[in-house]
């Protein structure tokens, strides 16, 4: 420590001092930016900043397809921005998160759940020292394979598809497969592992991954309280005591309780976890939100409305496979996968309005123009 340093400490100054040791490293900085570029730069501040246990951006297992680094974003950054970008995400604005055509504008799609994903998810990665742009790109990433209706349209088209569907496994193939004309996004090894592996039975291979995995059901459980209270399903009464006493009896108190305790239990380890009475209480939340508004009556009959169109466009497609649009099914004809992979894929990345206009034209009579 030089003897300037040591007397603004002397003398109780210590915003002085701190001052001046970031003086000091911003010089340093300034000096060796003669020989780096802006990202290298940022790949060094990682090394300041993040545990030793964070996923560094230079460290990173790279892509299928190696591509030059950006002089000015780090890997992690540069997915990011990739999937914010990349059509399918802007589609998720238009596609069910729980509540089918509610009538009013505060309810989530599945844009907001996985803004609400990033936001979660980017807190926690910042108290823990994690990458945060990792992090945020496996949120945004995470559900971009999910069909218009949300859950059920996945189960509809894992109903009628031989190999099965299920949404983490087509978020990889938009990303890997579908998006930027059948290239890809040509994502890192990283954000790819943390998308798949988002799901409940998910083993994310990266701490950022493990903590998207847990924020993506923090925040569909606090939402999902909320819009249902909002439809008249549920009111606070309702939710079981052995839940609020431990999380709290607000959508806020919750979400407040859970991050909290994922942090405060995360902190100076290399591993995400949450207290077991916090976790019980969480999946609890989550057992009674199955059982009380996810399989209840009042959106079930929408749900199998739903169901039946997501079902009945596959049937047609399936035969007029001519009828799908020539983008989607070429990307299936140079893999040389079956002609279903094509109608998934064309479904799978359908709007909600969209399938329904799509089963309106195919489906319902219209008078004669005479």
């Amino acid at each position: 420590m030089n003897d300037k340093r040591l007397h603004l400490i002397y003398n109780n100054n210590i915003k002085g001092a701190f001052d001046l040791h970031k003086s000091t490293i911003r010089y340093i900085m300034i000096k060796e930016a003669y020989q780096m570029n802006i990202r290298e730069m940022l790949e060094q501040q990682e090394y300041m900043i993040l545990k030793p246990y964070a996923s560094f951006s230079d460290k990173s297992r790279g892509r299928e397809i190696y591509e030059e680094p950006c002089d000015m974003r780090p890997a992690y950054q540069r997915d990011r921005d990739r999937i914010l970008h990349c059509k399918s995400f802007r589609r998720l604005k238009h596609k069910t998160q729980v509540f089918l055509a509610p009538a009013g504008d505060h309810y989530r799609t599945r844009l907001t759940h996985t803004l609400e994903v990033s936001q979660i998810a980017r807190t926690i990665a910042r108290s823990l020292g994690l990458n945060q742009e990792l992090t945020e790109a496996i949120a945004l990433g995470h559900d971009l394979g999910h069909t218009p209706f949300g859950h059920v349209g996945e189960a509809a088209l894992n109903e009628v598809c031989s190999d099965g569907f299920a949404h983490y496994k087509q978020s990889i193939r938009v990303v890997e497969v579908l998006e930027n004309k059948g290239a890809g996004l040509n994502l890192t090894w990283e954000v790819r592992d943390g998308i798949y592996n988002h799901r409940t039975s998910g083993s994310p291979s990266t701490l950022e991954g493990k903590i998207v995995r847990l924020s993506d059901k923090i925040a569909y459980i606090s939402h999902d309280v909320d819009d249902a209270i909002r439809a008249g399903m549920l009111n606070e009464s309702m939710l079981p005591s052995e839940i609020t006493d431990v999380l709290g009896t607000s959508v806020k108190e919750r979400l407040n309780k859970l991050v909290h305790d994922i942090i405060l239990n995360s902190m100076d380890k290399p591993e995400i976890c949450m207290s077991p009475d916090i976790e019980e209480a969480m999946m609890s939340l989550r057992r009674f939100m199955f059982d009380n508004v996810y399989f209840n009556k009042k959106p079930k009959e929408n749900d199998d409305k739903a169901k039946d169109m997501v079902k009945r466009l596959f049937e047609y497609y399936i035969k007029h496979i001519d009828e799908v649009p020539e983008e989607v099914y070429a990307v299936t004809k140079s893999r040389q996968e079956p002609q279903e992979m094509a109608v998934c894929d064309y479904i799978a990345g359908m709007t909600d309005g969209y399938a329904v206009s799509k089963f309106e034209n195919l489906f319902i009579p219209k008078s004669w123009d005479i």
